[in-house]
């Protein structure tokens, strides 16, 4: 059961504040903000703590934590996953999940949390019946208009309640981007110390009638710890390693699913740092490596400096740098990584007074794009519509993105 939801500000105010069974005192969450006053803002917090007497689930969204209080035997992995069901909805109607979004929409907020949940038990997470239960904001809003619906949506009595009755397209299309976020950290030789990668797949679906969709991998048996969306037959997928669903009408996300292998990033990074009388000298070179032919954009290097270290000063030939003097961190935008040259960043770094060595080595980490590059090799084999008499525009898109991508010096 779940009692109550808290979304707290990064400055520690409480913007929403949500009971389902029964009202539950903010003191509850005070041991929260005490674990967040005495963290790092650049760490990550425990996703459940414990209180004095309840434990306390928390996710973080951009500056805001969505916080609920547990007691009893409530699964915590089922309150973590309605926390991101309940963000997922947020940024369908406003776009993004920001304390000022919330604020501006405080009817459909508490509209929405009232349909998602029903005396502590998840009701309707799905976005499109909440789409058609809840209307998204508009101006009417601010003159008085109720955005809640008065009748049950279409659909919400069958047995594939996620998707409406009679919908009609002119053009029928659906398309599917597979992101994979790359997880790899390295040691000083260059040596993979962990890697790993993790996907989700997002559809947007415009399919007239009831369409019948089977979905076939290449290189299905890499896919672990697969998670489905509630139209996925799970039993076929046991058995044939094959995606069978109706899907809703709308955007939704299909699937999550890891592949834990040691693969090959699509670009190295080599940085090299040496300390003498108490001055540094470090070195960063990066460039592609086993990317297919792809190009790869959106590098940017970042470099977190133990607090001992007080001052660098580094040159380059390609993007902009920047040291921030607070946060000892170091951050290189390289941008598009060309293909015939190989960045080189350059500099020296001083350490406080007394010290010839820091408390602590640097740490490198990595971000980058490729677009239609699936580092994993999984790939869509084939993708077939039943029941319905159109053939539709189909669509696949692939995305490798850096996820914790650490480099150690």
């Amino acid at each position: 059961m779940i009692r109550s939801l808290f979304i707290i500000s990064d400055k520690g105010d409480v913007i929403i504040e949500k009971h389902w069974r029964g009202f539950l005192n903010r003191n509850v969450v005070d041991h929260f903000l005490e674990m967040l006053n005495q963290s790092d803002p650049d760490a990550d917090l425990q996703p459940v703590m414990h209180g004095q007497k309840y434990y306390i689930a928390n996710i973080k969204v951009n500056d805001l934590y969505l916080v609920c209080p547990m007691e009893g035997d409530t699964p915590p992995l089922l309150v973590i996953e309605f926390l991101y069901r309940i963000t997922s909805t947020f940024k369908g109607y406003f776009r993004e999940v920001t304390e000022d979004s919330l604020k501006d929409n405080f009817v459909t907020v508490y509209s929405l949390l009232d349909e998602m949940m029903d005396s502590g038990i998840p009701f309707v997470t799905e976005g499109n019946i909440l789409m058609e239960l809840v209307k998204p904001p508009t101006l009417l809003d601010l003159v008085g208009k109720s955005s809640i619906s008065c009748s049950l949506p279409d659909g919400a009595l069958t047995n594939i309640p996620w998707r409406r009755m009679n919908v009609k397209y002119t053009a029928n299309e659906i398309y599917f981007d597979i992101t994979e976020r790359m997880d790899c950290i390295f040691d000083g030789n260059g040596l993979v110390i962990k890697s790993g990668i993790n996907a989700d797949i997002q559809v947007s679906c415009q399919l007239s009638g009831v369409p019948d969709m089977t979905l076939r991998w290449v290189n299905s048996r890499l896919l672990e710890d697969v998670s489905f969306h509630p139209c996925v037959r799970y039993n076929r997928w046991e058995r044939e390693r094959v995606i069978s669903f109706v899907p809703p009408d709308g955007n939704f996300q299909l699937m999550t699913y890891r592949v834990n292998q040691h693969i090959q990033p699509p670009m190295y990074c080599k940085p090299q740092i040496s300390f003498h009388n108490g001055v540094g000298k470090m070195s960063i070179m990066v460039g592609p490596k086993n990317n297919g032919g792809k190009t790869i954009e959106e590098v940017a290097i970042q470099v977190k400096f133990p607090k001992s270290v007080i001052g660098v000063n580094c040159d380059s030939g390609f993007g902009s740098i920047r040291y921030d003097d607070m946060s000892h961190t170091l951050t290189w935008n390289i941008g598009r990584l060309a293909t015939d040259k190989s960045p080189m960043l350059d500099g020296s770094v001083t350490l406080q007074s007394g010290l010839d060595k820091p408390d602590g080595n640097p740490v490198c980490l990595v971000a980058f794009k490729v677009n239609m590059y699936s580092v994993s090799g999984v790939k869509v084999d084939s993708l077939a519509v039943h029941n319905e008499p159109y053939k539709p525009y189909k669509g696949v898109r692939s995305v490798t993105r850096a996820g914790n991508f650490e480099v150690r010096m």
